[in-house]
């Protein structure tokens, strides 16, 4: 049987929380599979520092991965170089094992333009803050590579739990169901939306299940084994540029998993979810789980994590750096990309912000 074709709620696992082969091992070479790992621990120390920028007050508001990094990573790594990845603004990891630097994603975050220009070559998008806005988006650019007779050329795009409760969720897997594009949904179902649980979200049993409505695939995968996330995106890669004869191009992939942190580090999260659930959670770490099957199969060693640690951290360290040692936008920059040109609305808004600098200066509008 396909990966693909199973019950929604038939969950794809390859590994157990132990890192105990329990399904079929996806055919991936020794150097990815370190590789996996790798990226999985830099996007995990990478989202340790970056909180840390932030409370410091060094870099604004941030949304955490941590608990998320096998969903990102195993995901991510199944793209080809053609692919093209729509995040939504949590995909710190998947965009860097794509070719964004981390420099950008920390400019990003501290407010910088430059943030959002991505490096030639890298088939990304700029993140998109609101809730499934990315989706429609992310069918028609999909559209566009089946008009052009782009068969080789699929598009990914993730969004959370809580974008299923979005009218643009609907629209883009409608039109993707009905057009027959090449898109794959990877829906981050890590249990919140900033402060509803996943329960109150929706009535269906699960995410994945939605797909049916839109005569889709729709599987669900454990989202903390990036081995079996890796074998589902990976076949639902393959179908969106090859389907099979009475098949479909597009997938919804549901991948369950927990994120360990806050929403982002404006939110408190002990207000609404108590720590015996998180400790539950942090069970199934999707790092120790697969350093656990890299060192059963002799793949890495003592050595070879030490190695990748001390990578890890220099890699990070130098980004931050970077970011840092670029000149802070000036705060008007904020009035000239939201269109090609000023709007008159905007163009008020700029006036009047500059006249209030004028008066009381940029440490007017610090707090005390």
């Amino acid at each position: 049987m396909s990966v693909l074709q199973r019950d929604p709620q038939d969950r794809v696992r390859v590994l157990d929380e132990d890192g105990t082969v329990v399904g079929e091992v996806p055919d991936i070479d020794d150097e990815t599979l370190v590789e996996m790992y790798r990226y999985m621990r830099l996007a995990r120390h990478f989202d340790t520092r970056a909180v840390s920028l932030q409370r410091q007050g060094r870099m604004g508001t941030y949304p955490p991965l941590s608990g998320q990094e096998g969903a990102q990573i195993g995901s991510a790594i199944a793209l080809d170089e053609q692919d093209w990845m729509v995040p939504s603004y949590r995909e710190h990891g998947a965009s860097l094992l794509r070719g964004l630097p981390l420099k950008q994603t920390l400019l990003y975050w501290m407010g910088h333009e430059k943030g959002n220009e991505m490096p030639e070559g890298v088939n990304l998008f700029p993140p998109a803050v609101p809730i499934a806005s990315q989706i429609p988006h992310a069918t028609g650019a999909a559209w566009a590579k089946k008009l052009r007779g782009e068969d080789d050329t699929a598009v990914i795009c993730y969004f959370g739990d809580g974008a299923t409760s979005e009218g643009d969720f609907h629209e883009g897997l409608n039109f993707a169901g009905v057009f027959d594009t090449p898109n794959v949904f990877f829906c981050n179902n890590n249990q919140w939306a900033i402060s509803v649980p996943r329960e109150r979200q929706t009535a269906s049993e699960t995410l994945a299940q939605k797909a049916t409505a839109y005569g889709i695939d729709g599987v669900q995968v454990d989202g903390m084994d990036p081995l079996a996330v890796y074998s589902v995106t990976k076949a639902a890669l393959d179908k969106a540029k090859n389907p099979g004869e009475g098949e479909g191009r597009p997938t919804l992939i549901e991948a369950v998993q927990y994120r360990f942190g806050a929403h982002t580090t404006a939110d408190d999260p002990t207000v609404y979810r108590d720590d015996e659930e998180v400790e539950k959670w942090k069970a199934k770490d999707p790092i120790p789980r697969l350093e656990a099957f890299l060192r059963e199969t002799g793949r890495i060693d003592d050595e070879g994590v030490e190695a990748i640690e001390e990578d890890v951290k220099g890699r990070v360290a130098d980004a931050i750096e970077a970011a840092e040692s670029d000149p802070r936008p000036d705060p008007s920059e904020m009035f000239n990309h939201a269109y090609a040109e000023r709007t008159p609305e905007i163009q008020a808004q700029y006036e009047e912000f500059e006249a209030l600098r004028e008066k009381f200066g940029d440490e007017g509008f610090l707090r005390e």
